[in-house]
């Protein structure tokens, strides 16, 4: 059976798209001071689908809704789903801007090849985004309240009973308006290395964005919570000595004006804040290495900061291997403070963009 999509409001598959219509209100009824990392419905989302074979043809807003998918879709059997993770920001001229959005098309394509999916082009990737950051103005957050959070999914949907590459594919965005991801807000993160379990193996899946990454992690996540860590840094599964990333973050470790990140290998997530934060560090005169980064170097770093799009650049205060508790510089004067006020002056139009990251809306 083919996919359908049953909404609140107005099925996709109707023949009519839905009107999207302009509120007399700037804002969306939301207290912004308590924003959080959750989820906040708004108005609309985007949404389109192609056959094996074909290619995505232009998509429609539709009312923000429950989708209903086949028993079978590919991506309930078999996990074959990607996800990006991408912002809207409020300039304070009101504005919109968004932040190399193309990276995240790239990041998405390249998934769904090692996926075997069939994704939407780098230009309508993008413009999808503008559309659903359009249709939700209201929810993006006032200038330093937060911003609009965009998930865009690529789901396997069409039928399958065997294991093969689902027959249809679907590409939808929705949005939500965030603030901090983790529940310490700005305060330094205290990170457990994990030995126990592993995110990710050689040659296998974990430097494209797929869900099935995800899920996996949270029990180690959920165990080292309990113990009232905020998240755990895992290691290489083979030799069990160098770093690789955190559940759902890069990191990097600073010892002076050197600044260490682990090498995407193929274990890790190419992240797009990642990418910034070094090109920014080197701008600022930093010498950056990307290179198998030892557990035993956090003994002596000076710093620790986590990077990605829905952390931002957050600073690390203490991590635990074993029986030690290692604790790091933070705060003012730090490199981490003067890092996310660069990308983040340049994320919300505060700073000059000279590197053309920035799409205006």
């Amino acid at each position: 059976s083919e996919l359908t999509i049953a909404l609140l409001l107005n099925p996709l598959l109707s023949e009519a798209p839905t009107q999207v219509t302009d509120s007399d209100d700037e804002y969306a009824d939301v207290d912004w001071d308590s924003l959080g990392f959750g989820l906040m419905p708004t108005d609309y989302m985007y949404i389109t689908k192609c056959c094996e074979g074909q290619r995505f043809g232009q998509g429609q807003l539709t009312r923000y809704g429950n989708i209903e998918l086949s028993p079978s879709a590919g991506v309930l059997n078999y996990g074959q789903g990607l996800f990006e993770g991408t912002k809207a920001y409020r300039k304070e001229n009101g504005r919109l801007l968004l932040f190399r959005p193309e990276e995240n098309a790239i990041r998405m394509k390249i998934g769904a090849e090692r996926m075997c999916m069939v994704s939407p082009s780098i230009d309508e990737f993008v413009d999808a985004l503008k559309q659903t950051v359009l249709a939700n103005k209201r929810w993006v957050p006032p200038v330093g309240k937060g911003s609009l959070y965009l998930r865009p999914l690529l789901l396997g949907s069409g039928p399958v009973l065997g294991l093969a590459p689902a027959p249809e594919y679907t590409f939808l965005i929705f949005a939500s308006p965030v603030r901090n991801y983790f529940k310490e807000g700005s305060a330094p993160l205290n990170l457990f290395v994990e030995e126990n379990f592993d995110r990710a193996s050689r040659r296998g899946t974990g430097n494209v964005k797929t869900i099935s990454n995800y899920a996996p992690v949270l029990m180690a996540q959920s165990q080292a919570k309990k113990r009232g860590f905020s998240d755990v840094l895992y290691l290489d599964s083979v030799t069990k000595k160098n770093l690789e990333e955190v559940s759902s973050c890069n990191i990097f470790i600073a010892k002076g004006k050197c600044i260490s990140t682990p090498a995407t290998n193929g274990t890790i997530l190419s992240g797009i804040t990642r990418k910034s934060v070094i090109e920014i560090a080197r701008d600022h005169g930093y010498q950056v290495e990307e290179r198998a980064v030892p557990v035993d170097e956090l003994i002596e770093a000076d710093e620790v900061f986590c990077t990605g799009t829905a952390v931002g650049v957050a600073p690390v205060g203490s991590i635990t291997y074993r029986d030690t508790r290692m604790e790091y510089k933070t705060g003012s004067g730090s490199i981490c403070e003067e890092l996310y006020n660069a990308i983040s002056g340049i994320q919300t139009g505060i700073t000059e963009d000279k590197k053309g990251w920035i799409v205006e809306v």
